[in-house]
């Protein structure tokens, strides 16, 4: 008698608190307001802690030249035969630097290196944004054992929110069809907890930095 009685007053409140609603309205969303704490740091040096941080390799280079002349050297000491790239800027650069790349498709299974171009830096999280509509297409971001991104300081934002704001205005109707956040190589520790790399794309990851600030 006292089970079907308590379940019946809590019927009741249920009842009485659907019949008698209020409305309580929420809390505004601010959306424009900063989550992160404010830095006094430049945007360059942010991604570079960030992104070395998480097993990514970063160069800065005061200049075009300067690159050619560091990508030259890890080329060496690497001992790549040839850089995949189908980017025609990228080709510009690795031909005044007379280094060896290849843009056969037939070459494509077999490349240990691709080097492609990004949309956007992303200093908080030390990630790099790209897009299918780059000239490296979607493929070139993945396959390869290390991936070399090429970048300028002006393409540095603080966060996603800065960079998707970006992006939507550079491309306004023509939008990708793919925009991706890579953060550092590839890697996972699916398998007994044990850290592999390159597991779902490049081992490594390197970042050329161009200062075009001045």
């Amino acid at each position: 008698m006292d089970e079907t009685t308590s379940r019946e007053k809590i019927l009741k409140k249920i009842r009485n608190a659907l019949i008698n609603k209020t409305d309580k309205p929420a809390t505004p969303v601010d959306y424009e307001s900063n989550i992160y704490l404010s830095t006094d740091e430049s945007l360059d040096l942010v991604f570079a802690k960030e992104f070395t941080t998480i097993a990514g390799k970063f160069v800065y280079c005061q200049n075009e030249n300067e690159f050619i002349a560091i990508l030259r050297s890890l080329i060496n000491e690497e001992k790549w035969e040839k850089i995949f790239c189908i980017d025609e800027v990228l080709k510009s650069f690795l031909k005044h630097g007379e280094i060896s790349f290849t843009s056969d498709e037939a070459d494509f299974k077999n490349i240990k290196v691709g080097i492609t171009r990004c949309e956007y830096l992303i200093a908080r999280l030390g990630s790099v944004m790209v897009s299918s509509k780059q000239a490296s297409g979607r493929r070139l971001n993945i396959f390869p054992e290390s991936h070399i991104v090429l970048a300028y300081s002006s393409q540095l934002v603080p966060d996603i929110k800065h960079a998707l704001k970006n992006i939507k205005k550079k491309y306004k109707d023509n939008f990708p069809s793919l925009v991706s956040i890579i953060s550092g190589p590839s890697r996972t520790a699916d398998i007994e907890k044990t850290l592999v790399m390159g597991a779902h794309g490049p081992r490594n990851l390197y970042v050329f930095l161009i200062d075009n600030s001045y």
